[in-house]
């Protein structure tokens, strides 16, 4: 009795709003129409659940402000055409228009624009080969991707550059970009 309880409430904001953040972007060209960018490890690139701020997409809208960015993808993801996943590290391309992310997510679709990872991976593979198997949800664990015969299909060609004691150094191409599809191709090899 007689106590006095105060609660201070943050502003709301829309959940597609990205803030601004001022984190370190390792930018490794930049014209007035696309940012090429190195996405280091343990960077998500966009807001979700779980990661709602300290992401690649605040960091853009900080170094560009958010009318200067291609929003094709959606508010939450300003100027980003493709992702990399948050342990993965390589280059990124950003869109600062519009049009730049139109034509180069129309690119992504066509496949004209070709992509390249390099993996190491644990075990050994003595010849080069393609995975093609689709992936989606995995009904054990939803919060995890796997070989799922009602997953949207998915094409891995990998090379074998070097192999090691326990592991193999890879070139992967993908003709898809699935979530995690890389993981979850190699794992399938192993099983």
């Amino acid at each position: 009795s007689g106590d006095r309880i105060s609660v201070d409430l943050p502003e709301p904001h829309d959940p597609t709003d990205v803030i601004p953040e001022a984190i370190p972007l390792d930018i490794r060209y930049e014209d007035d129409y696309l940012i090429v960018l190195s996405k280091q490890r343990g960077l998500v690139c966009h807001p979700a659940h779980g990661h709602e701020s300290g992401t690649l997409a605040n960091a853009l809208v900080y170094h560009c402000g958010i009318d200067h960015l291609g929003t094709v993808q959606g508010e939450d993801r300003p100027g980003i055409v493709h992702r990399l996943d948050k342990d993965t590290s390589g280059l990124l391309v950003v869109a600062k228009t519009l049009n730049a992310q139109t034509h180069l997510v129309r690119q992504l679709q066509a496949r004209t624009v070709k992509r390249e990872y390099r993996a190491i991976v644990w075990g050994q593979l003595w010849r080069n080969g393609t995975v093609d198997q689709p992936i989606g949800r995995d009904p054990r664990s939803r919060t995890k991707m796997a070989i799922n015969r009602m997953g949207k299909p998915a094409v891995t060609r990998y090379e074998v550059l070097e192999r090691f004691s326990v592991q193999t150094y890879l070139r992967c191409n993908l003709e898809t970009g699935r979530t995690h599809q890389i993981r979850v191709h190699m794992q399938f090899l192993k099983a």
